[in-house]
């Protein structure tokens, strides 16, 4: 598979905290890399790293390089607006707008100045389909989006971000407040999304990151102690720290 993100020597400093310290990876098109570790330990961070979400946050300072497809997004003149296009991003706990379930999907497309009717019925029902919740929905699109269920929520989150047609997809722990069925279903459904998108999760679930990922890398304090694959990560680490962690002797 080609490499789609690669990361060179990556430094974030919060102020004078050092977040994350000289962190190099080559993440793979079309498949699913989990982030774990122990709380605190600069997985979250790496991944906002990766469209720029830091930006957001005064003190952050960042060297190194994060390259997309060969370039480096952490230059001053890349468009950010573009960038979280192509590389978008579900949270933690769903975060539908306060609008209809149609709107919320077309919100983007609207943005991105999409203003035909049949253009967008058409990325709204194509979307929904992707994210396995127009089943559920169809009959309800001018209701509003806070009436679903959490787990409908997050699926429509994923769905508002599959329908700006992004390349890569950052999930941060985005089953960790839903029911163990709709966690199933997000699981599900990431693995029929990694045949068209590059998807990079952030899990505190062990499990989940044996069930789900392709790749693991393990964090700690602010160093990647380990990347390989899951398989390998979980079976066979080559660092201590690692077995030590997934065999829940801390964390």
């Amino acid at each position: 598979m080609p490499t789609k993100i690669m990361v060179n020597n990556l430094d974030l400093y919060y102020g004078d905290f050092q977040a994350l310290k000289n962190v190099n990876m080559d993440i793979q098109a079309y498949r699913v890399t989990a982030l774990i570790g122990p709380s605190g330990c600069g997985k979250s961070t790496f991944l906002r790293t990766l469209n720029r979400m830091n930006d957001l946050i005064d003190s952050v300072r960042i060297e190194g390089e994060v390259s997309l497809d060969g370039e480096n997004v952490l230059k001053p003149e890349i468009d950010v607006v573009n960038l979280r296009k192509r590389v978008g991003m579900v949270f933690q706990r769903p975060n539908p707008f306060p609008m209809s379930v149609y709107d919320n999907v077309a919100y983007g497309p609207r943005i991105h100045g999409n203003k035909d009717k049949k253009k967008l019925d058409y990325t709204v029902e194509k979307s929904l389909k992707a994210a396995a919740l127009w089943d559920e929905v169809y009959d309800r699109l001018k209701e509003p989006a806070l009436g679903l269920s959490g787990g409908q929520q997050q699926r429509l989150c994923i769905a508002r971000l599959l329908a700006v047609e992004p390349e890569v997809l950052l999930m941060d722990e985005p089953t960790s407040a839903l029911d163990p069925i709709s966690t199933l279903k997000i699981e599900e459904l990431m693995a029929e999304l990694k045949e068209k998108y590059t998807i990079i999760i952030v899990t505190h679930n062990m499990q989940q990151a044996a069930r789900v990922s392709d790749y693991t890398a393990f964090f700690l304090t602010g160093d990647m102690v380990e990347f390989d694959n899951t398989e390998t990560i979980f079976t066979n680490p080559s660092d201590k720290r690692t077995e030590d962690y997934i065999t829940g002797r801390f964390g």
